[in-house]
């Protein structure tokens, strides 16, 4: 993979990934990244996201072992969001929850 240089990072230098299951389209959670992080995720097939409450890289399922293998990253026509699509190792969320979009306003 290749990393386009005309990605668009806010003022903080962040850019929001909206992470996707590769094969059933769910999306799973969205994460913020920097350019660090995007090129640790491209150098290591494995997504690297930018904690901005912990000022921090984190790698997902550092330590729960639920890893996301990346195997797409497509941008959007303004370049400034990721879509990744991967393959989810157990849940994405942090709850337990397969995905991070489990709650409904209709309740």
């Amino acid at each position: 993979m290749k990393i386009p240089n005309d990605l668009k990072y806010d003022d903080k230098g962040l850019i929001p990934a909206v992470v996707q299951d590769w094969k059933t389209n769910e999306i799973l959670m969205v994460a913020y990244m920097n350019a660090e992080s995007v090129k640790k995720t491209v150098d290591s097939g494995f997504t690297w996201y930018w904690s901005r409450s912990r000022q921090k890289f984190w790698k997902k399922g550092e330590t729960s072992g639920h890893v996301q293998q990346v195997k797409e990253i497509l941008y959007d026509c303004d370049q400034d969001t990721l879509l990744i699509k991967v393959e989810q190792t157990g849940p994405a969320c942090h709850t337990g929850s397969r995905s991070c979009f489990y709650r409904s306003f209709s309740g």
